[in-house]
């Protein structure tokens, strides 16, 4: 079958889905965009609701579909399992298709182009990112907000300290998967990954080839080009699947858009590199916790006299794997960790960077932030990169992945 008849059924099999909605209003209750601002009015209304009034091919009838951030809540608290999200993003890109892709939208969608582009002139490029004037004209001509949270370039890539770095042999061997983050602004986060995994018993290889997982292009709409991202970085890592070597990610979007989201919202079951991807991906809390469970993680953690907050981004709560960092940071001895209840940051991927959006993205996030400062820890800690850089920007406090506290307390810092 070809991959664009599986789109259709895949697509077919979603829509059926809102036969099950019984209007209940529970994904209403939960949605934290239509609770801040009436530009959206929620994703029964833009999903099940308006879904009933589309017909195949044809975009939303109401523009407010627009302001969805995508986040997901609405699909994981659904009691009748409606694929809401799932609806909701691909009658987004029908809308994006008839009102066309702005330039500022094809940029934020391509962070591989961006971080190419910074790299080799991270020095200017951070200091425009940093200067008011840059921000401004950058806002005026292109729509990001001048108040969001960019990330700055390394300098340097992961990939060019992997290439160097050799692991030494173990028993259990695993691919890493390291997204655009950590390979263009966090490489120290990859490399911090890389030696805890060779701590905890792996030998760890880091595949070539490895671009971006195509999650901002879907989640702007461009579908088409989302394809092609995922069928390269599928390739990239499929010779390692096949192997029967388990990939281990720290960007909880990427893995998860690996894991389900191209196949259920591209309609790409049929690539059989992504199904032998998908069904190898873990996110590296969830293989962590998966080898304490097995008796086979070290657990000789110092004490780290610190107190830390933790956020579980929507994505992560979308591998439906409970809140592994929670359990594993309970291992470190002095370590007081207090649990945010907040749902969402509000940043979403690139919906909080774009200038319409921002201040619905700061309301998001409000009861997030407040609880960070409540709690006054020394350091904030949230799985996905892009909801760390909004965090840390909103708060002030130093947010880093979990890896970076297991990290310290496994003496490797």
């Amino acid at each position: 079958m070809a991959l664009h008849d599986e789109h259709d059924v895949l697509s077919t099999l979603m829509r059926d889905s809102l036969d099950h909605c019984v209007k209940c209003t529970i994904c209403e209750t939960f949605c934290p965009v239509s609770n801040v601002t009436p530009l959206f009015p929620g994703p029964k209304y833009v999903g099940p609701q308006a879904e009933r009034f589309r017909v195949p091919g044809e975009e939303s009838p109401d523009d407010s579909l627009d302001y969805c951030s995508g986040c997901g809540i609405c699909t994981q608290v659904c009691p009748h399992g409606v694929h809401i999200a799932e609806i909701n993003t691909q009658a987004r890109a029908k809308l994006r298709e008839r009102s066309g892709f702005k330039l500022r939208d094809r940029m934020i969608a391509r962070p591989d182009l961006t971080g190419r582009l910074g790299t080799p002139a991270a020095q200017v490029a951070n200091w425009m990112l940093r200067v008011r004037p840059a921000r401004l004209a950058a806002e005026r001509l292109l729509g990001i907000d001048r108040r969001a949270a960019l990330p700055t370039f390394a300098g340097r890539t992961f990939q060019s300290w992997a290439r160097r770095h050799v692991s030494p042999p173990a028993q259990r061997r695993v691919a890493y998967f390291h997204g655009c983050g950590a390979n263009w602004y966090e490489p120290d986060s990859g490399q911090r990954t890389v030696e805890l995994l060779e701590h905890v018993g792996c030998q760890v290889q880091v595949p070539r080839g490895q671009s971006c997982c195509g999650l901002p292009l879907q989640s702007n709409g461009m579908f088409d080009a989302a394809r092609r991202y995922v069928g390269r970085m599928a390739r990239a890592l499929a010779p390692a699947a096949r192997e029967g070597v388990d990939i281990v990610g720290t960007s909880t979007s990427c893995t998860l858009m690996l894991k389900r989201e191209a196949r259920e919202i591209l309609g790409m079951d049929g690539d059989a590199d992504l199904r032998v991807v998908s069904d190898r991906v873990y996110d590296i809390c969830e293989y962590l916790l998966m080898l304490h469970d097995r008796g086979e993680l070290r657990t000789d953690f110092a004490p780290l006299p610190l107190t830390v907050t933790y956020h579980a981004p929507c994505q992560q709560q979308g591998h439906g794997i409970g809140k592994p960092a929670l359990d594993l940071m309970a291992l470190v001895p002095e370590l007081r960790v207090v649990e945010n209840d907040a749902t969402c940051c509000g940043i979403a991927g690139t919906y909080g960077l774009k200038q319409e959006k921002f201040d619905i993205a700061m309301d998001v996030g409000s009861g997030l932030f407040a609880q960070i400062a409540e709690a006054a820890p020394d350091l904030a800690v949230c799985d996905s990169e892009t909801c760390r850089w909004h965090i840390e920007k909103a708060t002030g406090v130093k947010t880093v992945h979990p890896v970076e506290i297991l990290h310290r307390a496994a003496g490797l810092g």
